[in-house]
C-alpha cells in the first residue's frame, strides 16, 4: 500500500537530500514536494521520479495551504519551509508571516482534518541564546532567543508540543545544528558562511569570512542530519515522554577548524581563497547561539552520531567530482 509524505520547503538543500533518502529508504512511499517555487526532482532520485509529485505552493495563502494539505492522507509531514535567520532579522513581517503564521496554519489544518498525523518540525539551536563558557544546554534549558528567527522557531515548538500533549498531532521537534557543507547558492542564514568558506574555494572561487576565526559553532554534516530526520519519524511516540523536543547530535568546532579541514582536503591554495571581512550583524547573530548541546536524549532515541569535520569536507569535495 502506498503511503504519502509531504515535504514543504523542498527546494532547499535539506529538502532535496531528505526526499532522495526517503525514497531509497522505503520503496512504498510517494512524496509530495512543495515550495513557493516548484521544486525540482532530486537528481539522485531520478529513477524514482514516478513516486514524486511536485507542487508550487504559497503556504501563506489559505487557499494554497488547504489545497496542498488536503490533497492526501499523510503518513507524515516535514515542515521545512521558512525564512532563514538573517532574512528574518532583516524583514520582521516576512519572518512572522512565514515562520510563525504559516506554520501555525499548517498545524491547525492538520489537527482539524487529519488528527494524530506525524509532523516533523526542524527547529534550530538559535532558540537558546548564548551560553556561558563551559555551559551545556539540554532540552530542559529555558530558551532565550536573541533573534526573530529563534523566537519564531520557539513559538512553533511550544505549539506543536502542546498539540502533541493533547493528542491532536504527533509532533517530532528536532533542533538542528548548523548544517555544513551545503551546496548551491548562499542562503539568507547567518550561518551560510560556514558552508561558503568550503564550498566556494573548493570550486576555485573566493569566499568571505564575516566572523572571527576563533568563534565556536555547533555543526553537523548533511548526511547525518538527513539520517536523523528519517529516524525521528519512526520513533514510537511513547518514547518521547513529556516533551517532543530533541537536540540533534553535532560537533563543536571553531571556524578555524573548518578552514583547517578545507586546507587538508583542498590544499593551501583553496584556503587562501577565503577573505576575512568582518560583518558585525552576522557575527552578533552567530554569537547568540550555543556552541555545545547535550545530546544524550538523541542517542537514547537511536539518533546517529556525526562524522568528523574532515570527513564532511572530503565528502563535499568528492561530490564535486561526480
Amino acid at each position: 500500500m502506498t503511503s504519502h509524505i509531504l515535504i514543504t520547503g523542498a527546494s532547499g538543500f535539506i529538502g532535496q537530500e531528505l526526499a532522495a533518502a526517503l525514497l531509497a529508504h522505503d520503496h512504498s512511499l510517494h512524496l509530495i514536494l512543495s515550495d513557493v517555487v516548484e521544486p525540482t526532482i532530486p537528481s539522485s532520485a531520478a529513477s524514482s521520479s514516478s513516486r514524486i509529485t511536485t507542487s508550487q505552493t504559497d503556504l501563506t495563502s489559505p487557499q494554497d495551504l488547504s489545497a496542498l494539505l488536503g490533497s492526501h492522507t499523510w503518513e507524515a509531514c516535514y515542515l521545512l519551509h521558512g525564512i532563514m535567520s538573517s532574512g528574518s532579522e532583516a524583514n520582521l513581517e516576512l519572518g512572522l508571516r512565514v515562520n510563525l503564521d504559516s506554520h501555525r496554519a499548517c498545524l491547525d489544518y492538520l489537527r482539524n482534518n487529519q488528527p494524530g498525523v506525524k509532523v516533523v518540525f526542524p527547529s534550530s539551536n538559535a532558540v537558546y541564546g548564548p551560553a556561558k563558557p563551559g555551559e551545556m544546554f539540554n532540552e530542559s534549558t529555558m530558551p532565550l532567543p536573541q533573534s526573530s528567527y529563534g523566537t519564531e522557531k520557539f513559538m512553533i515548538e511550544l505549539l506543536l508540543n502542546d498539540y502533541s500533549r493533547r493528542g491532536l498531532l504527533d509532533g517530532r521537534i528536532v533542533r538542528l545544528p548548523t548544517v555544513i557543507v551545503r551546496p548551491g547558492a548562499p542562503t539568507a542564514a547567518a550561518s551560510s558562511f560556514a558552508s561558503g568558506i568550503v564550498r566556494e574555494p573548493m570550486k576555485g572561487e573566493k569566499a568571505t569570512l564575516p566572523v572571527d576565526k576563533e568563534l565556536d559553532m555547533w555543526v553537523c554534516s548533511p548526511r547525518t542530519v538527513v539520517r536523523n530526520l528519517i529516524h525521528v519519524k519512526d520513533v514510537p511516540k511513547e518514547s518521547f515522554g513529556l516533551t517532543r523536543l530533541v537536540n540533534l547530535p553535532g560537533l563543536t568546532v571553531k571556524v578555524r577548524d573548518i578552514l583547517d579541514a578545507l586546507e587538508k582536503v583542498g590544499g593551501k591554495e583553496k584556503r587562501n581563497l577565503v577573505i576575512e571581512e568582518k560583518d558585525p550583524v552576522t557575527e552578533n547573530i552567530v554569537l547568540s547561539w550555543p556552541t555545545a548541546l547535550e545530546t544524550s536524549r538523541a542517542f537514547e532515541l537511536g539518533m546517529a552520531k556525526d562524522v568528523s569535520l574532515e570527513e564532511t569536507v572530503r565528502a563535499f569535495a568528492d561530490s564535486l567530482k561526480r
